[in-house]
């Protein structure tokens, strides 16, 4: 019987080892801001909150959730996309957002 699970340990110390010597800068260095694409009050919103704060106290810095509702959600994710490349900006996504709502422009 093949023993699968040491290469994939080996594998998973290599990219441990590999990440936390390619670490340039401490990240975060300001508050981070998460977009939910759908209105405030909604469930992916207290979703989004519940996983602000837990997101917040692991990193040490404030998380702030902007609800960006518009588009069946891509208002949000365009203005995600058109931030800075610096990680301090992303979207909390479904698979609406990214895969049914795009397909629908092609119908």
């Amino acid at each position: 019987m093949p023993r699968t699970g040491a290469p994939i340990a080996a594998l998973a110390l290599a990219a441990l080892v590999a990440t936390s010597v390619a670490q340039a800068q401490e990240w975060p260095m300001r508050p981070v801001t998460m977009v939910v694409p759908f209105a405030a009050g909604g469930p992916v919103d207290v979703l989004g909150r519940i996983l602000a704060q837990y997101l917040g106290e692991t990193i040490g810095k404030q998380v702030i959730v902007d609800n960006v509702p518009g588009g069946g959600g891509m208002t949000g994710s365009l203005r995600v996309s058109q931030a800075a490349p610096d990680g301090y900006m992303f979207v909390l996504a479904s698979i609406g957002t990214h895969a049914l709502t795009p397909m629908s422009a092609w119908c």
